[in-house]
């Protein structure tokens, strides 16, 4: 039975994720930051497909494939799951999506992670998307869903805020320098979360094509510009400048 990594490399044989040239988002931030919610609405509104590392290590898992009882076998063991094998997982989904924009949603989670991303795929991401969140309610968050999430107690809550503090910042250090982190304060409710995050994904022209005034208004709108007689000039023109 051939591997993930043997699928992607043929895969790969007609047709390179650089050849495909697409825009990828690294999406970061601590357990409880809310990211998971805020992609869901980036792939409806902003047509992103969401890759979630973990999902397709967990998808890989329960396939029965030779590599995916590799996997299993070293989380097991307390063993880091190798790079490569991540990023070849990531490869074949990105692939097969039918889609040139990706969320990639807990990935990186630590620099070998990053340098191992751009030297395989040859890609750089467009930016990060970090959500900012205080550990104190991020703890408050997990603690308060019921998901019945064996990891959502408080000692091992506090263990993941330390790995993402120690694994994750340096990631985000190494893109802040190169200008390609765009920081979303996540302690907010969700709603004022997603305004700052649509802020960055929205069209710059998308005021415009979203403008509430009528086409009729805006045709009379050019009719009372040019006798400047019209309340509705100056409301318009508040609205576009």
């Amino acid at each position: 039975m051939g591997t993930v990594v043997d699928a992607a490399a043929k895969k790969e044989a007609n047709g390179s994720l650089a050849d495909l040239n697409p825009t990828v988002v690294f999406v970061l931030g601590g357990p409880g930051s809310g990211k998971g919610t805020q992609c869901a609405n980036i792939v409806q509104h902003f047509g992103y497909t969401h890759l979630s590392a973990g999902d397709l290590l967990r998808a890989e898992i329960k396939s029965g494939s030779e590599n995916g009882t590799m996997i299993s076998n070293m989380i097991k063991e307390g063993k880091i799951v190798p790079s490569e094998v991540t990023i070849k997982l990531l490869q074949r989904a990105m692939l097969e999506g039918g889609n040139d924009k990706f969320l990639i949603d807990g990935f990186p989670r630590n620099e070998e992670n990053r340098a191992a991303f751009e030297d395989v795929t040859k890609i750089e991401p467009s930016f990060v998307l970090f959500f900012d969140c205080s550990e104190e309610e991020m703890e408050r968050r997990l603690l308060g869903r019921n998901q019945g999430r064996e990891d959502d107690n408080i000692e091992t809550i506090r263990k993941r805020f330390k790995v993402f503090l120690e694994s994750s910042l340096p990631v985000i250090e190494y893109y802040n320098s190169k200008g390609k982190v765009r920081k979303i304060d996540a302690g907010r409710p969700v709603e004022e979360v997603y305004e700052s995050v649509k802020a960055i994904f929205a069209p710059k022209n998308e005021k415009l094509t979203k403008c509430p005034f009528s086409l009729s208004l805006m045709l009379t709108f050019s009719v009372c510009r040019l006798i400047n007689c019209c309340k509705c000039v100056q409301d318009f023109r508040s609205y576009v400048y």
